[in-house]
């Protein structure tokens, strides 16, 4: 595939920061993106630049992507975390979590498209969570935002086909290093209740021990290898946990 320029959202840590070091590595030029940049996280150059976009802002989307010029790849990378009883949870929480993990998606993906279908080119790759391929308690909105991206990415690979665009899915195991509870900072307080207290403990014990574990590191190899991956396969786990829900699943 004569790819070159990859677009990553959510590069500020976790699996967006190790996908744009393992792109740039590979010889890509990088448009790593964050909502909010920082000095330091990835050192600039002229195959890696960081851009700042936020993927609930139109107006943030227009002015990174005609920032970045031409993109051949698209990685919708940018998320955040949320665990607690769904009882508990307001729904401008879950309204909150939508508009990052699955409304953004979209609104990233639609921005692009214009120039991939002009170009009968191009690839979006999705990242998602395996917690779409196995339900998890005490995760009902996180889980619902990415099983709707599932949906949405299967739709429309169907329909990018016929304009020679790939679609893909990069579903990422459980990785107890990135910042999934760090980020979801005072959306998560309370959300606990202490009817659920006795419930949730040995979930959490569990979390803490758990049997096999994903880094960033494996879903980076995995999002590269979907992006350059030139057949019509659509679902990659990544991360040993993940390979093996998926192969339970038949997948």
């Amino acid at each position: 595939m004569n790819m070159n320029t990859v677009l990553i959202t959510g590069c500020s840590s976790g699996y967006g920061l190790e996908t744009a070091r393992h792109f740039h590595s590979n010889g890509w030029n990088v448009i790593a993106t964050m909502r909010n940049p920082r000095e330091g996280v990835l050192p600039q150059s002229e195959r890696l630049r960081v851009v700042a976009l936020d993927v609930t802002s139109p107006a943030s989307i227009a002015a990174a992507l005609e920032a970045s010029g031409p993109v051949d790849v698209l990685v919708n990378n940018a998320g955040i975390g949320v665990v607690g009883a769904f009882e508990a949870t307001p729904m401008a929480t879950t309204r909150e979590v939508f508009e990052t993990n699955t409304f953004g998606v979209m609104a990233m993906t639609q921005a692009v498209l214009p120039q991939f279908r002009a170009r009968r080119s191009g690839v979006v790759v999705n990242v998602t969570s395996s917690v779409t391929l196995t339900p998890m308690p005490l995760a009902a909105v996180y889980t619902a935002s990415k099983v709707a991206i599932e949906g949405f990415t299967a739709s429309l690979a169907l329909e990018l086909e016929f304009f020679n665009v790939r679609v893909k899915l990069v579903e990422p195991g459980y990785c107890p290093t990135t910042r999934f509870t760090s980020n979801g900072g005072t959306r998560m307080e309370g959300l606990i209740p202490e009817a659920y207290t006795a419930f949730a403990q040995p979930i959490f014990a569990a979390f803490a021990q758990p049997a096999a574990v994903t880094t960033a590191s494996d879903v980076a190899e995995v999002v590269y290898r979907a992006a350059t991956d030139g057949s019509g396969r659509l679902r990659f786990p990544a991360g040993a946990d993940a390979v093996a829900l998926a192969e339970r699943n038949g997948e």
